[in-house]
């Protein structure tokens, strides 16, 4: 099983406010809460969109370009990862031993990517976990997360020799640590159908490759295109294809794919910049203009970018807009945070986002990859489908309201959501973290 031990998660300290000159006393180190906040309610929304967004499509994956709730998740998710790769590097003064640190968390990382890959199947006479490994999916959530980290990590690793300890004033001056960071994305791909820079879903680059480097089999089998109007009648439900539905709608895509990864390390270059801007600007007033403004900026971007069709915002393919949104808006949850968290210290009103944040591993395993309903779901009376978690559901929640969407979205919140939060509080207040 996982390693446990009595310490923090993911740990980034540093002091949020200026000292006080007067007081002699040296200011322990603190965790950013809002920072920890900002995780606990991405896994959160992670839950919400998995398990709700059958009966809200709404809050879903959009099914093709669009933006809907469920494709801010993952965004979330790198840009936390790169805002906590500045703050605990910083502690490793050691190059070789970051190194070490970095490649360790990136193997176990892979490994319960892939581990996780295998799913529970309610077979009408037992419950199965296993996966085929003819068609095991080798990329997913944690695979790109262990991609952006590995990737990101060890660019501040080696080069941040470079960076200044201390950044001098100016509005612009923070931007200098980077000026060694420049590269070339000018690269352009020609797909197979013979149209250049196509973004539909039946002929892009991204699915091009996918398809040629790890075949359909190995490729996420129910995309959310298939929601889609072209596909079926029920859009934005799912549902059975419509009479004459393009071929395309019955194929394989794969949203954590290989173009789209390299795409995603932006949202995880963005996060570093936060976590610099937090260690190199010392007040908060200066910290929250730059994220502030620069929040606003590229989601106006991204935005602009969107609706004059130059680049649609697009999840699977991870485009530049998509990109840009995402992270804007990240920018800006975050800022509103750390105002109400670190500056107003009104952290109470969030301890259960703050909670589960701070064992994130713990509830994404047991909530959002199912692996606790699942166990549950092994134990049935008569029926297989007659389980402790359906008769909640049913005579909890839908009855109580007469309504499925209702139940099942009140359900999720207080009996998934909130109970994580309460477990993972009372794992805090004993000192079990689930650490990689």
């Amino acid at each position: 099983m996982a390693e446990i031990k009595a310490e923090p998660a993911l740990q980034h300290h540093l002091i949020v406010s200026e000292p006080d000159i007067s007081d002699q006393k040296p200011l322990k180190p603190k965790r950013v809460a809002s920072l920890d906040i900002f995780r606990g309610l991405t896994v959160s929304l992670m839950i919400l969109v998995d398990d709700a967004g059958g009966e809200w499509p709404m809050i879903g994956h959009a099914p093709w370009n669009g933006c809907h709730l469920a494709d801010f998740v993952m965004p979330f998710f790198l840009f936390i990862v790169g805002t906590s790769i500045a703050l605990s590097l910083k502690r490793i003064p050691d190059q070789l031993l970051a190194v070490k640190k970095v490649i360790l968390r990136t193997l176990k990382l892979l490994f319960w990517g892939l581990l996780l890959q295998g799913g529970f199947s309610h077979a009408p006479d037992k419950l199965t976990y296993g996966v085929d490994m003819k068609e095991i999916r080798w990329c997913g959530i944690l695979q790109r997360i262990a991609l952006a980290y590995l990737v990101v990590a060890l660019i501040e690793i080696f080069l941040r020799s470079a960076q200044t300890k201390d950044v001098t004033p100016g509005r612009l001056s923070i931007f200098k640590l980077y000026y060694w960071q420049c590269s070339d994305y000018g690269k352009s791909f020609t797909v197979s159908c013979g149209v250049r820079g196509e973004l539909d879903p039946p002929c892009n680059a991204v699915g091009y490759i996918d398809r040629q480097v790890l075949g359909i089999n190995h490729m996420y089998q129910h995309p959310a295109w298939k929601r889609s109007k072209a596909c079926t009648e029920n859009s934005p439900y799912g549902g059975p294809f419509r009479n004459g539905a393009p071929s395309w709608c019955h194929a394989p895509f794969e949203p954590e794919g290989i173009l789209s990864s390299i795409s995603a390390i932006l949202s995880t270059i963005v996060g570093v910049h936060f976590g610099h801007v937090l260690i190199h600007m010392k007040d908060h007033q200066t910290r929250l203009k730059h994220w502030i403004l620069m929040g606003f900026a590229l989601l106006i971007l991204g935005i602009v970018l969107h609706f004059t069709h130059a680049i649609p915002s697009n999840k699977q393919l991870y485009t530049f807009s998509y990109v840009c949104i995402t992270s804007g808006a990240a920018a800006l949850v975050f800022s509103a945070f750390y105002i109400m968290v670190d500056i107003w210290d009104i952290k109470y009103l969030f301890l259960p986002l703050q909670w589960i944040g701070m064992n994130a591993m713990l509830v994404y395993v047991m909530a959002a990859e199912g692996i606790f309903a699942g166990f549950f779901n092994g134990w049935y009376y008569k029926d297989p489908h007659n389980t402790l978690i359906y008769w909640i559901q049913k005579h909890i929640f839908v009855g109580v309201w007469h309504s499925r969407r209702v139940g099942i979205l009140l359900y999720v919140i207080f009996a998934e959501i909130l109970f994580w939060g309460i477990v993972a509080g009372i794992l805090h207040w004993l000192g079990i973290y689930w650490k990689l």
